[in-house]
């Protein structure tokens, strides 16, 4: 094997040194490498072959896809580096990993080369100045010139140009200047590869032929009309299946090419392809005209077919029509006399009250003549009690009635908590009971070994520390020591858990009782059925309270003579000896 050029190596180790924006200014170098060597010759193949070898290739198609309006040289560095990229990869000859070369490396510098176009021409268009727009159309086509010349030495990326979707939003513009330039690559490709339009997929070929004939119909630019009938051309003339196709899926092209574009320049090539579409045209009349003949007649007998079967289904679309008629009508006339029905109620309803009312008055007007005047306003106060007596007894039955539905939730809430708690209480209580007393366990067995290495320890720990001499009773009596403070400990741990367990349901216990407390209703909107949840299951405690309770009214229905020691003691407050009765019988809601 040669070895590599010296200064292919000396430009590979700076760009793996270089900064990131200094790596284009780079590879401008390439261009004078390429220059020196003559196209074709072994030389040149050598030094391609070295450049893509040292990854060289690879950093200029990267380069293309940054944003070059921030990095040093601009859109003009990009757009050498496009062609050195082009330069590059026509003539190289991969003796290895020829399927990513061909297959991953060639497409991407493809895509990458469209994606440059696109950005100069958003710039081209959106320029200002006329310097600048001359300086991007100059890049763009430098760009256009080597796409030209990579898909030219390497047939199979033709197809790929196409159907890159770049490619496409580079062909639909309306800027005349780079449409011309698209439109002149895309006669290259048909030039290089003239069945490059069967090999794409059907929508990329309908969205090429329709954006040309689109260009033919909304613009009167003879040199964009120029182009784009000349693609047309090359097209019916390589493939006369395109023909067909043109003619079948633009059926006014023949009239607008007569039209709008005859004597501007290029009536030569616009007869020609008049002539392709009048050729095709007429080859196909008489084919169309027997498909006309028996698409009519296909026509003439689904629609006798359909007239009879709408016959056939007559009869009982119109027995459908009445009865839906019948049912409506039914419906309006029941809904008229319900409201006239409502109307009439509302009125007889109204005659009552009035007559009620009537007769209230006459009423009222009967007993002031039969009452004496004195008496007028003490009748009157009375009906004004009675009055408010049964508005209040309405309305203390409509809040009873409120409240207990409200409360109909809580109280199945604390009859469900009384019932959780008393199985909790049960469960607590087996567990209790099956729990045996816990004993020493034997500890696991020893190995021989390890029997073996503790008794050495032992041996020599007491070789070390020699115990006192102790006697055989001396011995019992400390085992017996130790056997009772481990019962001891054993009971009171068993007795501190379960005192532990009961303070936790005694804890329980007061917090659902606080609860219902909290949420219990006043004395004056008590029931009977509230009455249930706040006595006790417990009759002792049911007594005490009883008796307690009797006490207190005792001492309150007292005649003053008896409680002439208490003059200075406030009226609301109880002897302290008739409150222990009270506080020490206080009922706490629960299980007992």
């Amino acid at each position: 094997l040669a070895a590599a050029d010296p200064r292919i190596l000396a430009l590979a180790a700076q760009v793996t040194e270089s900064r990131e924006q200094d790596i284009p200014l780079l590879l401008l170098n390439l261009k004078g490498i390429l220059n020196i060597a003559s196209l074709g010759c072994e030389e040149s193949k050598k030094i391609k072959q070295d450049i893509y070898n040292y990854d060289l290739t690879q950093y200029c198609m990267l380069v293309l896809r940054q944003d070059h309006s921030r990095l040093r040289g601009g859109w003009a560095t990009a757009a050498q580096l496009a062609e050195i990229l082009s330069h590059c990869c026509v003539g190289l000859e991969v003796k290895e990993d020829t399927e990513e070369f061909y297959k991953k490396f060639l497409p991407s510098a493809i895509d990458n080369l469209l994606f440059l176009g696109r950005r100069l021409q958003a710039r081209f268009i959106r320029a200002i100045k006329d310097e600048e727009k001359q300086d991007f159309l100059r890049w763009f086509q430098t760009v256009t010139d080597a796409i030209c010349w990579l898909f030219g030495g390497h047939i199979q990326l033709a197809a790929c140009v196409l159907q890159n979707d770049h490619f496409l939003q580079l062909l639909i513009t309306d800027d005349v200047e780079t449409a011309i330039k698209m439109m002149s690559v895309l006669h290259n490709i048909l030039t290089v590869n003239s069945s490059v339009l069967l090999q794409v997929d059907e929508e990329t070929l309908h969205s090429v032929l329709d954006e040309l004939v689109y260009k033919l119909s909304s613009t009167t630019n003879p040199v964009v009309g120029n182009a784009a009938t000349k693609l047309l051309l090359l097209v019916a003339k390589f493939c006369k299946q395109l023909v067909k196709l043109l003619t079948a899926r633009y059926k006014g092209l023949k009239g607008l090419l007569s039209k709008q574009w005859t004597g501007k320049g290029f009536d030569r090539d616009l007869s020609q392809l008049l002539d392709l579409l009048d050729l095709e045209q007429s080859s196909g009349k008489g084919e169309m005209r027997m498909q006309h003949q028996a698409a009519c007649i296909i026509q003439a007998t689904w629609r006798g077919f359909l007239t009879r079967k709408r016959l056939k289904k007559l009869p009982q679309a119109v027995t459908t029509l009445q009865r839906s008629f019948r049912a409506k009508r039914e419906q309006e006339l029941q809904h008229l006399k319900k409201q006239k029905e409502d109307e009439a109620l509302k009125l007889q309803m109204q005659l009552q009250r009035q007559r009620a009312m009537r007769l209230f008055h006459e009423r009222q007007l009967a007993l002031l003549e039969i009452i004496h005047a004195s008496q007028v306003n003490k009748y009157m106060e009375e009906m004004e009690g009675k009055s408010a007596l049964t508005i209040q007894r309405f309305w203390r039955g409509y809040r009873a009635r409120r409240n207990f539905h409200q409360q109909r939730q809580s109280l199945k809430e604390y009859k469900a908590a009384v019932v959780i708690q008393r199985a909790a209480c049960k469960f607590l209580e087996k567990r209790r009971r099956r729990r045996p007393l816990s004993s020493w366990k034997d500890p696991k067995g020893l190995t021989d070994e390890q029997r073996l290495a503790l008794q050495q320890k032992v041996d020599d720990y007491i070789k070390l520390h020699p115990a006192s001499q102790m006697s055989e009773e001396m011995s019992k009596e400390l085992h017996m020591q130790a056997q009772e403070k481990l019962a001891q400990f054993l009971l009171r741990s068993r007795l501190d858990q379960r005192a532990a367990q009961r303070r936790e349901t005694l804890l329980a216990q007061v917090n659902t009782d606080v609860e219902l407390l909290m949420n219990a209703p006043g004395l004056a909107e008590i029931t009977e059925k509230d009455l249930d949840v706040f006595m006790s299951r417990s009759v002792p405690v049911a007594t005490k309270a009883r008796q307690s309770h009797n006490t207190m009214l005792k001492y309150t229905r007292c005649p003053w003579w008896k409680k002439l020691g208490d003059e200075f003691v406030e009226d609301d407050v109880v002897p302290d000896d008739a409150l222990n009765a009270e506080l020490g019988t206080l009922f706490i809601g629960g299980k007992k």
